[in-house]
Order: structure tokens, then sequence, then C-alpha cells
């Protein structure tokens, strides 16, 4: 089976980049392209997209392929400019588009430009193999603020831009590396900021609820998708006390049924046991409907309730066998336009 088209990391960009800056600023003509390092030791050249210099510094463009991956940062063009720097050391600067850290419990301390431990190793070993002296490096991503809105950086307390991510500086297509990687940054983001009860939702419809009806912290609320295995996972690793499961049960019900990757790709559809629960809580057979969200419109308020809260209890059962029963677990389900429809436990924690 193909696994797609490779493509190369911002970092790796922005290593490629500075490189070429900093081959310029001491005076050699713009490269076509530029030979840099990988973490694992391999070689590999990109092509410059453009290039200008002045007396004092020099500019270098590299276009990000993001190879077959939907990375929201495919075809953006990433800049690196490069001055001699007086203290000897290699400067890292946040540029437009780049992000600045503002919270703690990430690999970079708050204040520092959003540019990850790996691509700032990756940036230092390709301008020194240029020069020893010391330099300022201003990475920039044209776009990258309103890019950014589109990640996790703003809930991760990365503001104003993007992040300068990688690992291994190649970008494998549709691979769960880089959601999990964000996921785990939200979990130390919560630890370091002293949260003790987060609360787990699916997507935007539990954001938007879960902010409704509830007073959180940004720090608070993991925005999951559908990596539920690989979050309680880490969760139950880290001294929480209690846990908050918020959502639609057209996603959440998946749970229940023991369904940590509730992609629809690789879960089967919660409608047709969504159903199969209804009929027997409430001793009849349901009009068919092809959404979880149409069986609980066609229910009378107190018949809605029952199916959700016995359905919330469940869910919550669940999720505290994964997390070996190591903190308490209440469930809040919500409709398409963020009502609860009904839940299990307790949720003063977080009124």
């Amino acid at each position: 089976m193909n696994a797609g088209r490779t493509g190369f990391t911002t970092g790796t960009c922005a290593a490629a980049a500075a490189k070429a800056a900093t081959m310029i600023l001491c005076g050699a003509p713009a490269p076509p392209e530029v030979d840099i390092g990988l973490p694992d030791g391999r070689r590999v050249s990109l092509p410059l997209e453009g290039a200008t210099s002045d007396k004092d510094t020099a500019t270098a463009v590299v276009r990000k392929d993001a190879g077959d991956d939907p990375d929201v940062t495919d075809g953006c063009l990433v800049t690196a400019s490069v001055a001699w720097d007086s203290s000897g050391k290699l400067v890292f600067i946040a540029g437009d588009g780049v992000g600045t850290v503002t919270r703690p419990g990430l690999s970079i301390p708050p204040g520092e430009p959003a540019i990850n431990p790996t691509p700032r190793r990756m940036i230092q070993e390709a301008v020194r193999e240029v020069t020893d002296r010391g330099v300022a490096v201003t990475v920039s991503i044209p776009g990258g603020k309103e890019l950014a809105e589109k990640t996790f950086n703003p809930r991760l307390g990365i503001a104003n831009g993007l992040s300068i991510l990688g690992t291994s500086g190649i970008v494998r297509p549709f691979s769960t590396g880089a959601l999990r990687d964000a996921l785990k940054c939200a979990l130390s983001v919560a630890t370091a900021c002293g949260i003790k009860s987060p609360v787990f939702v699916p997507g935007r419809i539990g954001e938007k609820a879960a902010h409704k009806h509830f007073q959180l912290t940004p720090e608070q609320l993991v925005e999951v998708g559908n990596e539920w295995g690989f979050v309680l996972d880490e969760a139950a690793k880290i001294d929480f006390n209690k846990l908050l499961v918020l959502g639609h049960p057209g996603k959440l019900a998946k749970l229940a049924r023991g369904q940590w990757d509730t992609h629809s790709a690789r879960s089967s559809s919660a409608v047709q046991w969504v159903a199969s629960l209804a009929g027997q809580l409430l001793g009849r057979a349901l009009p068919e409907t092809r959404t979880v969200e149409g069986i609980f419109r066609q229910l009378a308020p107190t018949d809605r309730k029952k199916l959700a809260d016995v359905l919330s209890a469940r869910i919550g059962n669940s999720v505290k066998r994964r997390l070996q029963n190591k903190l308490s677990v209440a469930t809040v389900l919500v409709d398409m336009r963020g009502e609860i429809l009904g839940l299990d436990g307790d949720i003063s924690e977080w009124r």
C-alpha cells in the first residue's frame, strides 16, 4: 500500500532558510538549493524560493512542501533573516507569523519564540556549518498569525503565530503523531498551570457548550478529537483528581462500546446501538433515523433525559475503566445546539 509522498517540517524549512541566509551574510551568492542535516543523520536539499541582502542582514525563503499530508502550513513561505550578534551565540527571534510562548508547561519557556527544541537544534547545526560567529536568526511565516487560529496554538498559550515544529524533520502523510504531540502539550500546559479537574471534549460543539454551561480556564479544556484512548492513557499518568467528559452523544457513545478511536473510518456508527438502548429503556421501538441527534429529537423531554442520563453513566463507567479508576469521572451530553441532554456524576467542581 502506498503510504503517500513525504514532505518537510517547518523546522527543516527554517533550518535550510537560516543556512542559506548565513551563507549570503558571509558573502557567498544565494544558492539555488541548500543542503542540511536531519536529526537521524540523513541530509536533504531544499530549493530556495528567494533571497535578499544588505550590508547588515541577509534573508532567505523556503516554501514548505508537506508532501501528501493535509498540513495547514503546506505551501507557506518560511523565511529566515540573519544578522551578526555580539553575544557570540545563536539567538532566536520570532518574526511575523511565528508565535511566542505565553504559558508554562511547553518545552520552551514563556517569553521565548515558539521554535521547538529539535528545530532549534537543526537551525543551530545548519548555521554552524557556515560560521562560528554569533548570529541572530529571525524566523517568519507570512500569514502565520491567521493560520495559527486553525491549530491548537491559541489554547496552548502560543500567541500571535505558528510554532516551528518537527521531531524528525520529515512530514509523513496522515500520521497521528503531530496531533498526539499537540495533545501531550495541552496536558503539560494544564499540569503546569495547576489544573486538577480538566474537561475533555471531542470538538467545537463540546468546546462551546463547555464554556456556555461551566466556569473554565483556557488551560482546563482539552479538545481530544478522536484520540480518546491516547489522551485517557496519558491522563492516567498525571495527578488529576476529576475529569469531565462533555460532548455530543454521536461521538461519545462510541466510548461506552470501547471504541477509543472515534474517527468514522476506524469506528462504527453509534446510531443502531443508541437506538437499541433507547428501545430497551422506553419499552418501544423508535422510528428509524440516520443520526443519534435524530434519536434524541424524536423523544419527549422526560424520555430524552432518561436516555441521556443512562448513556452518560455508561460512557463514564467505560472511561473510568480505561483510567483504571485513578480519578472520578463526570459525563455531560449535549445536543448539536450545545444544550444539555443529560449527565452522570458530580459536576459541581466545574460550576
